[in-house]
Protein backbone atom coordinates (compact mmCIF):
# COMPACT_ATOMS: atom_id res chain seq x y z
CA UNK A 1 0.00 0.00 0.00
CA UNK A 2 2.82 2.38 0.84
CA UNK A 3 4.58 1.62 -2.44
CA UNK A 4 1.41 2.19 -4.44
CA UNK A 5 0.71 5.50 -2.73
CA UNK A 6 4.30 6.66 -3.24
CA UNK A 7 3.98 5.98 -6.97
CA UNK A 8 1.08 8.42 -7.14
CA UNK A 9 3.48 11.33 -6.67
CA UNK A 10 4.79 10.63 -10.19
CA UNK A 11 1.34 10.47 -11.78
CA UNK A 12 -0.64 13.32 -13.34
CA UNK A 13 -2.74 15.58 -11.17
CA UNK A 14 -5.94 14.07 -12.57
CA UNK A 15 -4.96 10.58 -11.42
CA UNK A 16 -3.93 11.90 -8.00
CA UNK A 17 -7.20 13.80 -7.56
CA UNK A 18 -9.25 10.83 -8.68
CA UNK A 19 -7.46 8.41 -6.36
CA UNK A 20 -7.80 10.72 -3.38
CA UNK A 21 -11.53 11.22 -3.90
CA UNK A 22 -12.06 7.50 -4.48
CA UNK A 23 -10.24 6.60 -1.25
CA UNK A 24 -12.22 9.22 0.65
CA UNK A 25 -15.51 7.82 -0.65
CA UNK A 26 -14.48 4.24 0.20
CA UNK A 27 -13.77 5.34 3.77
CA UNK A 28 -16.92 7.47 4.07
CA UNK A 29 -19.71 5.50 2.42
CA UNK A 30 -19.75 2.50 4.83
CA UNK A 31 -20.54 4.94 7.64
CA UNK A 32 -22.70 7.37 5.69
CA UNK A 33 -25.08 4.84 4.11
CA UNK A 34 -26.39 3.46 7.45
CA UNK A 35 -26.95 7.03 8.66
CA UNK A 36 -29.01 7.83 5.56
CA UNK A 37 -31.03 4.62 5.99
CA UNK A 38 -31.58 4.68 9.76
CA UNK A 39 -31.85 8.35 10.78
CA UNK A 40 -35.22 9.93 9.90
CA UNK A 41 -34.28 13.56 10.60
CA UNK A 42 -32.81 15.02 7.39
CA UNK A 43 -31.02 17.84 9.24
CA UNK A 44 -29.39 15.37 11.63
CA UNK A 45 -28.42 13.18 8.69
CA UNK A 46 -26.63 16.14 7.09
CA UNK A 47 -24.82 17.03 10.31
CA UNK A 48 -23.68 13.46 10.97
CA UNK A 49 -22.58 12.61 7.43
CA UNK A 50 -20.76 15.90 6.83
CA UNK A 51 -19.04 15.63 10.22
CA UNK A 52 -17.87 12.12 9.34
CA UNK A 53 -16.63 13.35 5.98
CA UNK A 54 -14.63 16.18 7.57
CA UNK A 55 -13.05 13.86 10.16
CA UNK A 56 -12.09 11.31 7.52
CA UNK A 57 -10.76 14.08 5.27
CA UNK A 58 -8.31 15.20 7.97
CA UNK A 59 -7.31 11.58 8.64
CA UNK A 60 -6.74 10.88 4.95
CA UNK A 61 -4.77 14.08 4.35
CA UNK A 62 -2.26 13.06 7.02
CA UNK A 63 -1.77 9.67 5.37
CA UNK A 64 -1.62 11.30 1.92
CA UNK A 65 1.15 13.65 2.99
CA UNK A 66 3.23 10.95 4.67
CA UNK A 67 2.83 8.18 2.11
CA UNK A 68 2.58 10.04 -1.20
CA UNK A 69 4.93 13.00 -0.67
CA UNK A 70 6.90 11.87 2.40
CA UNK A 71 5.85 15.03 4.20
CA UNK A 72 4.84 14.26 7.82
CA UNK A 73 3.91 17.92 8.37
CA UNK A 74 1.59 18.20 5.39
CA UNK A 75 -0.84 20.56 7.15
CA UNK A 76 1.93 23.10 7.65
CA UNK A 77 2.78 22.72 3.98
CA UNK A 78 -0.86 23.53 3.15
CA UNK A 79 -0.66 26.66 5.32
CA UNK A 80 -2.54 25.33 8.35
CA UNK A 81 -0.11 26.49 11.03
CA UNK A 82 -1.26 26.96 14.61
CA UNK A 83 0.75 30.11 15.19
CA UNK A 84 -0.01 33.56 16.53
CA UNK A 85 0.46 35.05 13.07
CA UNK A 86 -2.05 32.67 11.52
CA UNK A 87 -4.44 33.42 14.37
CA UNK A 88 -4.23 37.14 13.63
CA UNK A 89 -4.85 36.36 9.96
CA UNK A 90 -7.94 34.36 10.91
CA UNK A 91 -9.39 37.22 12.97
CA UNK A 92 -8.71 39.71 10.19
CA UNK A 93 -10.35 37.43 7.65
CA UNK A 94 -13.30 36.97 10.00
CA UNK A 95 -13.73 40.73 10.28
CA UNK A 96 -13.53 41.17 6.49
CA UNK A 97 -16.15 38.47 5.94
CA UNK A 98 -18.57 39.80 8.53
CA UNK A 99 -18.23 43.41 7.39
CA UNK A 100 -18.62 42.48 3.71
CA UNK A 101 -21.94 40.73 4.25
CA UNK A 102 -23.19 43.54 6.51
CA UNK A 103 -22.25 46.08 3.83
CA UNK A 104 -24.23 44.08 1.26
CA UNK A 105 -27.37 43.98 3.40
CA UNK A 106 -26.83 47.59 4.50
CA UNK A 107 -26.71 48.85 0.90
CA UNK A 108 -29.78 46.82 -0.01
CA UNK A 109 -31.55 48.34 2.98
CA UNK A 110 -30.61 51.88 1.89
CA UNK A 111 -31.95 51.18 -1.59
CA UNK A 112 -35.18 49.86 -0.10
CA UNK A 113 -34.63 46.32 -1.32
CA UNK A 114 -35.11 44.98 2.22
CA UNK A 115 -36.20 46.06 5.69
CA UNK A 116 -34.63 45.09 9.01
CA UNK A 117 -36.84 43.50 11.65
CA UNK A 118 -36.72 42.01 15.11
CA UNK A 119 -35.25 38.50 15.36
CA UNK A 120 -37.80 35.72 15.22
CA UNK A 121 -35.78 33.40 17.45
CA UNK A 122 -33.42 33.63 20.42
CA UNK A 123 -30.56 35.48 18.73
CA UNK A 124 -27.72 34.35 21.01
CA UNK A 125 -28.46 30.72 20.14
CA UNK A 126 -28.31 31.57 16.44
CA UNK A 127 -25.06 33.48 16.90
CA UNK A 128 -23.43 30.49 18.63
CA UNK A 129 -24.77 28.00 16.08
CA UNK A 130 -23.62 30.24 13.25
CA UNK A 131 -20.11 30.56 14.67
CA UNK A 132 -19.71 26.77 14.86
CA UNK A 133 -21.22 26.28 11.41
CA UNK A 134 -19.02 28.98 9.90
CA UNK A 135 -15.86 27.66 11.55
CA UNK A 136 -16.57 24.07 10.48
CA UNK A 137 -17.33 25.00 6.87
CA UNK A 138 -14.49 27.50 6.65
CA UNK A 139 -11.92 25.13 8.11
CA UNK A 140 -12.92 22.07 6.08
CA UNK A 141 -13.44 23.77 2.72
CA UNK A 142 -10.29 25.86 2.93
CA UNK A 143 -8.18 22.88 3.97
CA UNK A 144 -9.63 20.88 1.08
CA UNK A 145 -9.73 23.47 -1.71
CA UNK A 146 -7.04 26.05 -0.83
CA UNK A 147 -4.90 23.48 0.93
CA UNK A 148 -4.89 20.05 -0.70
CA UNK A 149 -6.46 20.84 -4.11
CA UNK A 150 -4.43 24.01 -4.76
CA UNK A 151 -1.23 22.22 -3.74
CA UNK A 152 -1.92 19.32 -6.09
CA UNK A 153 -2.59 21.68 -9.00
CA UNK A 154 0.51 23.77 -8.29
CA UNK A 155 2.67 20.66 -8.45
CA UNK A 156 1.78 20.26 -12.14
CA UNK A 157 0.80 23.73 -13.35
CA UNK A 158 1.78 27.38 -13.11
CA UNK A 159 0.36 29.51 -10.25
CA UNK A 160 -2.05 31.22 -12.66
CA UNK A 161 -3.45 27.96 -14.06
CA UNK A 162 -3.69 26.50 -10.55
CA UNK A 163 -5.53 29.62 -9.38
CA UNK A 164 -8.24 29.46 -12.03
CA UNK A 165 -8.54 25.68 -12.03
CA UNK A 166 -8.99 25.53 -8.26
CA UNK A 167 -11.58 28.33 -8.33
CA UNK A 168 -13.61 26.69 -11.10
CA UNK A 169 -13.45 23.27 -9.44
CA UNK A 170 -14.53 24.88 -6.18
CA UNK A 171 -17.54 26.49 -7.85
CA UNK A 172 -18.56 23.38 -9.79
CA UNK A 173 -18.21 21.16 -6.70
CA UNK A 174 -21.26 22.88 -5.20
CA UNK A 175 -23.42 21.42 -7.97
CA UNK A 176 -23.08 17.74 -7.15
CA UNK A 177 -26.83 17.38 -6.87
CA UNK A 178 -29.87 16.36 -8.97
CA UNK A 179 -30.21 18.05 -12.39
CA UNK A 180 -33.26 20.07 -11.36
CA UNK A 181 -31.41 21.50 -8.36
CA UNK A 182 -28.36 22.25 -10.53
CA UNK A 183 -30.43 24.28 -12.98
CA UNK A 184 -32.20 26.10 -10.17
CA UNK A 185 -29.02 27.13 -8.34
CA UNK A 186 -26.80 27.69 -11.38
CA UNK A 187 -26.86 31.53 -11.01
CA UNK A 188 -24.59 31.28 -7.96
CA UNK A 189 -21.72 29.73 -9.98
CA UNK A 190 -20.02 33.06 -10.95
CA UNK A 191 -20.04 34.25 -7.32
CA UNK A 192 -18.64 30.92 -6.12
CA UNK A 193 -15.82 31.09 -8.68
CA UNK A 194 -15.09 34.65 -7.55
CA UNK A 195 -14.98 33.45 -3.95
CA UNK A 196 -12.57 30.70 -4.98
CA UNK A 197 -10.29 33.26 -6.65
CA UNK A 198 -10.54 35.56 -3.64
CA UNK A 199 -9.50 32.83 -1.24
CA UNK A 200 -6.42 31.86 -3.27
CA UNK A 201 -5.39 35.51 -3.54
CA UNK A 202 -5.96 35.84 0.19
CA UNK A 203 -3.72 32.88 0.91
CA UNK A 204 -0.99 34.25 -1.35
CA UNK A 205 -1.40 37.69 0.23
CA UNK A 206 -0.54 36.06 3.58
CA UNK A 207 2.42 34.17 2.10
CA UNK A 208 0.76 30.76 1.98
CA UNK A 209 -1.00 30.79 5.35
CA UNK A 210 -4.62 29.58 5.51
CA UNK A 211 -5.69 31.74 8.46
CA UNK A 212 -7.16 34.59 6.42
CA UNK A 213 -9.10 32.38 3.95
CA UNK A 214 -10.55 30.34 6.83
CA UNK A 215 -11.55 33.48 8.72
CA UNK A 216 -13.03 35.14 5.64
CA UNK A 217 -15.05 32.05 4.77
CA UNK A 218 -16.21 31.73 8.35
CA UNK A 219 -17.23 35.39 8.50
CA UNK A 220 -19.34 35.20 5.35
CA UNK A 221 -21.12 32.01 6.45
CA UNK A 222 -21.55 33.21 10.05
CA UNK A 223 -23.04 36.59 9.17
CA UNK A 224 -25.40 35.16 6.57
CA UNK A 225 -26.46 32.44 9.01
CA UNK A 226 -27.35 35.00 11.68
CA UNK A 227 -29.27 37.23 9.29
CA UNK A 228 -31.07 34.42 7.47
CA UNK A 229 -31.86 31.95 10.26
CA UNK A 230 -32.48 34.77 12.73
CA UNK A 231 -35.02 36.32 10.36
CA UNK A 232 -33.42 39.75 10.64
CA UNK A 233 -34.42 40.96 7.18
CA UNK A 234 -37.45 40.88 4.92
CA UNK A 235 -37.17 41.58 1.20
CA UNK A 236 -39.59 44.22 -0.11
CA UNK A 237 -39.78 42.77 -3.64
CA UNK A 238 -39.21 46.22 -5.12
CA UNK A 239 -36.75 44.61 -7.53
CA UNK A 240 -36.65 41.13 -9.13
CA UNK A 241 -35.08 38.39 -7.05
CA UNK A 242 -32.22 38.08 -9.54
CA UNK A 243 -31.04 41.43 -8.16
CA UNK A 244 -31.08 40.52 -4.46
CA UNK A 245 -30.75 36.75 -4.80
CA UNK A 246 -32.89 33.85 -5.99
CA UNK A 247 -34.42 32.01 -3.01
CA UNK A 248 -32.98 34.78 -0.79
CA UNK A 249 -29.45 33.54 -1.48
CA UNK A 250 -27.21 36.61 -1.95
CA UNK A 251 -24.74 34.65 -4.09
CA UNK A 252 -27.55 34.07 -6.60
CA UNK A 253 -28.17 37.77 -7.17
CA UNK A 254 -26.55 40.71 -8.92
CA UNK A 255 -25.84 42.56 -5.67
CA UNK A 256 -24.00 39.59 -4.20
CA UNK A 257 -22.01 39.13 -7.40
CA UNK A 258 -20.94 42.79 -7.33
CA UNK A 259 -19.91 42.45 -3.69
CA UNK A 260 -17.81 39.37 -4.43
CA UNK A 261 -16.23 41.14 -7.40
CA UNK A 262 -15.23 44.16 -5.32
CA UNK A 263 -13.90 41.93 -2.53
CA UNK A 264 -11.94 39.83 -5.02
CA UNK A 265 -10.32 42.89 -6.64
CA UNK A 266 -9.45 44.39 -3.26
CA UNK A 267 -7.73 41.25 -1.99
CA UNK A 268 -6.02 40.68 -5.33
CA UNK A 269 -4.63 44.20 -5.09
CA UNK A 270 -3.19 43.45 -1.66
CA UNK A 271 -1.70 40.21 -2.96
CA UNK A 272 -0.04 41.98 -5.89
CA UNK A 273 1.56 44.52 -3.55
CA UNK A 274 3.13 41.65 -1.60
CA UNK A 275 4.31 39.98 -4.82
CA UNK A 276 6.06 43.14 -6.02
CA UNK A 277 7.55 44.10 -2.65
Amino acid sequence: MKINLALLAQRSVFIRLGCFILILLVLWLPFAIPVYLLVPDSNLVTILTISLLYIELIFLLRIWGKQVYKQPQIFQHYGLQFTRLNGVDLLQGLAIGLISVLILFGIEGLFGFLVWQQPKVFLLKIVLEGSLTGLGIGFAEELLFRGWLLDELQRDYSPCVALWASAIIYGVSHFIKPLEAIIHTLPQLPALVLLGLTQVWGKRWRRGRLGLPIGLHMGIVWCYYIVNIGGLIEYTNRVPDWVTGVNKNPLMGLMGLILMGVLALWIRGRQLKISYS
